[in-house]
């Protein structure tokens, strides 16, 4: 998988921007706030329909401008593919392929695959829970867009859920039991993709976490199910009896206690809960072995190499660990940000296309 052309036009600080990336490592070096992230993030975009950083799409446009055009052309297996994404302030983002319009954002999905990796990805490690399931959601919906529409659907019912729960009477009443339903069965399809996926990562991570200690600490990664353990035929049902044990909690609280909205991923080197103990150093390296682990499933599932985004983290990185990263990176295009590009050649990088950004322009050296 290959981007061959990246077009910007009033996105962010960029009037207009045209990018013809090599196959292999394209830098990106400048100040900080020059606009360099702001390429990745266009890119993220057509991968998965929105930004890694901000929910807000009118923070896209570029200031006084009327909307935004991000346009992108991909060689992949099965031939050349067309992206664009069109932005205007109050209005749904509308992104094509091909020319064709598409009628929901999860018909995106796995079109451009992409595993990035930025510094608040250490977020995944010594922030909450949430920040795990966000995790485990954006990949397997890139693998499997069907996934992404289960947690659709059951996120919408979820809501609905919790409405009623703000409302005793209505409850009472046996509203809660269609809803229960829609949960338990969703709840459990999330449930059974969320561990299958965690279970064949956690075997990728350990041996590659395991070369970057220099074989002296084993990671052990474990999902952790907001669920009672049933098999996976019983698990609906098992969920659905939870849900109506805990009504009368959930009515007090206003809100459900139950289903994979509340699940966590667990994250242990050598018996030590790295989430609250480990320091600094071992948390950036677990983080580092779950992205390159990340890259490696999607070789195998989806049979080509995705791009690969890194958001000046090559400075957050040792000179044994950067080395680590770019032989994980050979044979896979990949954006590198940075400010400074002797951290590259001082770690023995040879071939790279560089493109200097400031001041909202992009000129290649």
């Amino acid at each position: 998988m290959r981007i061959r052309e990246l077009r910007l036009q009033n996105y962010r600080n960029y009037a207009s921007l045209a990018l013809t990336p090599d196959e292999g490592l394209c830098v990106l070096t400048g100040d900080n706030a020059a606009g360099k992230t702001n390429v990745l993030e266009a890119l993220f975009l057509c991968a998965l329909g929105r930004s890694h950083r901000t929910t807000r799409d009118a923070e896209l446009i570029r200031t006084g401008a009327e909307g935004a055009v991000v346009r992108l052309a991909l060689d992949t297996r099965g031939g050349t593919r067309e992206i664009a994404c069109r932005i205007a302030p109050g209005e749904r983002k509308r992104i094509s392929i091909d020319g064709a319009q598409l009628s929901r954002s999860g018909e995106l999905l796995g079109c451009l695959n992409v595993v990035m990796f930025a510094p608040e990805d250490l977020m995944l490690v010594k922030g909450g829970p949430a920040e795990r399931r966000r995790f485990l959601d954006m990949e397997i919906s890139q693998l499997k867009p069907a996934y992404y529409y289960t947690l659709q659907r059951y996120n919408a019912a979820l809501k609905q859920r919790n409405a009623l729960l703000k409302d005793p009477d209505t409850v009472y009443a046996g509203a809660l039991e269609p809803w229960d339903e829609q949960l338990s069965r969703l709840g459990a399809a999330i449930t059974m993709e969320r561990a299958e996926f965690l279970e064949e990562l956690s075997a990728i991570a350990a041996n590659l976490h395991l070369s970057l200690s220099d074989h002296r600490e084993t990671l052990l990664l474990s999902y952790q199910p907001n669920l009672p353990p049933a098999e996976p035929e019983a698990l609906a049902g098992a969920m659905r009896e939870r849900l109506y044990e805990n009504v009368e909690r959930d009515i007090c609280r206003g809100s459900t206690s139950v289903g994979p909205h509340r699940d966590d991923v667990g994250m242990v080197l050598d018996g030590t809960d790295v989430r609250i103990y480990g320091s600094q150093g071992q948390q950036r390296t677990v983080v580092l072995s779950l992205k390159l682990s990340e890259l490696e499933i999607v070789k195998k599932l989806r049979g080509e190499t995705p791009v690969l985004l890194l958001d000046d983290v090559f400075s957050e990185l040792d000179r044994r660990r950067q080395q680590m990263l770019l032989r994980a990176v050979q044979g896979c295009q990949t954006f590198l940000t940075c400010t400074h590009l002797e951290e590259l050649t001082a770690a023995g990088v040879e071939r790279m296309q560089v493109y200097s950004v400031s001041g909202g322009r992009v000129i290649e050296l």
